[in-house]
């Protein structure tokens, strides 16, 4: 438990995790603002085909300050400290006071866990609310299940963004890779035209949760979320594993 709060300690004291919560709570609402202004007269005609979905949208590409977020946890171990403070790497100051490599990096993971279900929780209040305030009654009735499978898309996205973080020990690739294809270009979805394979990929598969429009159909909830998790843990092994083994100071 000591681990875990100086973990969180270490998370809330960096420069970069308030662009995080700021891109987790309010880019969600942007777009599904958007979302709903485009679709309000087709709603309002009653002849519109995703009402189920407005709002889910802005949830599901809204997702990038949890990868920031998971990014940051790991990256900022490996930043080169002040030459007052012996300029070395944050790293190695973690883990003489962890002695444990497997409990430092489930701490930090708990840290990253428990910060990506509030944000996400911030993101739903506010999406929900851009949505009620544009579409008013014509809004549609927010589902417990889906907003709950919301939270699990946005916590293992954050965790992939960790784990995947741990094995290259540098920030610009994951977070080039992960934050284009969530939002820009998804390379997943590029595959899912060539085969079907692509619909076990964690972001495609982890979208079965709360939406369920077009290309979100080929997994039940449940499924596409044991697929996601299933991922999750993997990714997680396997940097566990690298991390273990590696020199932390190379």
């Amino acid at each position: 438990m000591r681990a875990f709060n100086a973990e969180l300690s270490k998370l809330f004291s960096l420069p970069g995790i308030w662009l995080a919560f700021l891109i987790g709570a309010v880019a969600p609402a942007v777009i599904a603002a958007l979302d709903s202004t485009a679709q309000k007269e087709e709603i309002i005609a009653g002849v519109s085909t995703r009402l189920s979905e407005v709002g889910y949208i802005g949830l599901g590409l809204g997702v990038q300050g949890v990868i920031i977020l998971g990014v940051l946890a790991v990256s900022s171990e490996y930043l080169t400290e002040s030459s007052e403070s012996g300029g070395g790497n944050q790293i190695t100051t973690s883990l003489s006071v962890v002695s444990s490599r497997l409990h430092f990096l489930l701490a930090k993971a708990g840290a990253v866990t428990v910060i990506s279900i509030l944000l996400c929780i911030v993101g739903m209040m506010t999406t929900v609310s851009a949505t009620h305030l544009i579409l008013g009654e014509y809004a549609p009735a927010f589902e417990w299940s889906r907003l709950i499978g919301a939270v699990c898309y946005w916590t293992f996205t954050a965790l992939l963004a960790f784990g995947i973080t741990v094995l290259t020990k540098n920030g610009i690739i994951p977070l080039a890779v992960l934050m284009i294809n969530s939002s820009v270009v998804s390379v997943s979805y590029l595959l899912s035209k060539v085969t079907t394979l692509a619909f076990y990929l964690p972001d495609i598969a982890g979208l079965n949760m709360f939406i369920s429009d077009g290309l979100h159909k080929f997994h039940t909830p449940f499924t596409g979320g044991l697929i996601m998790s299933a991922w999750v843990v993997v990714i997680f092994i396997v940097a566990a594993i690298v991390f273990h083994r590696r020199d932390v100071a190379s």
